[in-house]
């Protein structure tokens, strides 16, 4: 509710942050090498990153940080967040996503039906999902794996095993961006709509409303609360227990 600036190491298009063994840790896009670190989420110190790419998406998992970008086929992996190892997806895809969970990293991609899947974050498998689209975000949680597009339609799709995937309907049409679990529940939001949808299974979804019709492009989940931001550029920011 109450927000405090803070200062990062340098000017950068920052796309994802995450969380793990004790450090925040926040890649930029670019294309770049640039990465951060913090322990306290207050003081940043500037890291390297193995190649210059879109850096897009970051998450922690079984003690390794992983990172993926857009039009790469390197990803990078790394235990501290301070020093990074490249290693190789797939292939060379639009990756946008990457989450983990029960084991498992998986990796979605944008304008194909491309998934990856990890059990380490450095050996990745090629899976399908169910239908070419833009797959913007994937998260995890009560043991599923949701993934939802933003081709301003209601396609999503979800896993058990990260492997074999069924597409899903969302109750609106819209580009939807964000995506996240908590509290027993998925939130995933539209860009440029106030419409949202909640979801205890990642297979059966409902609407909701968020305060305002603006950019919603990003929602997590920490501490007992939901967080929505949006771009635009814009101030605004939403939260939900």
């Amino acid at each position: 509710i109450t927000w405090t600036a803070r200062t990062l190491p340098s000017s950068q298009d920052w796309t994802s942050v995450t969380f793990g063994n004790g450090v925040f840790v926040a890649v930029a896009g670019g294309p770049s090498t640039v990465a951060a670190s913090s322990t306290d989420g207050i003081t940043w110190t500037a890291r390297t990153l193995p190649s210059s790419a879109l850096w897009a998406s970051i998450t922690y998992g079984n003690g390794t940080f992983v990172a993926v970008a857009t039009n790469s086929t390197p990803a990078a992996t790394s235990t501290d967040g301070v020093t990074w190892t490249s290693v190789n997806m797939p292939s060379a895809q639009q990756w946008r996503s990457v989450t983990f969970g029960n084991g498992l990293f998986v990796a979605t991609s944008s304008g194909g039906t491309v998934a990856a899947t990890s059990t380490d974050g450095a050996t990745w498998t090629a899976r399908t999902l169910p239908s070419t689209s833009s797959w913007s975000t994937v998260a995890y949680g009560n043991g599923v794996f949701t993934t939802v597009s933003n081709t301003n339609g209601t396609i999503a799709a979800s896993s058990t095993d990260g492997i074999t995937w069924t597409a899903r309907t969302l109750p609106s049409s819209g580009n939807w961006r964000g995506l996240a679990y908590g509290n027993g529940v998925f939130i995933a939001t539209i860009q440029g709509s106030a419409s949202a949808a909640k979801s205890i299974d990642g297979v059966t979804w409902t609407g909701i409303t968020l305060p305002n019709a603006i950019s919603w492009y990003a929602v997590g989940y920490g501490n007992g609360t939901f967080v929505a931001l949006a771009i635009g550029p814009s101030s605004v920011v939403a939260t939900s227990p």
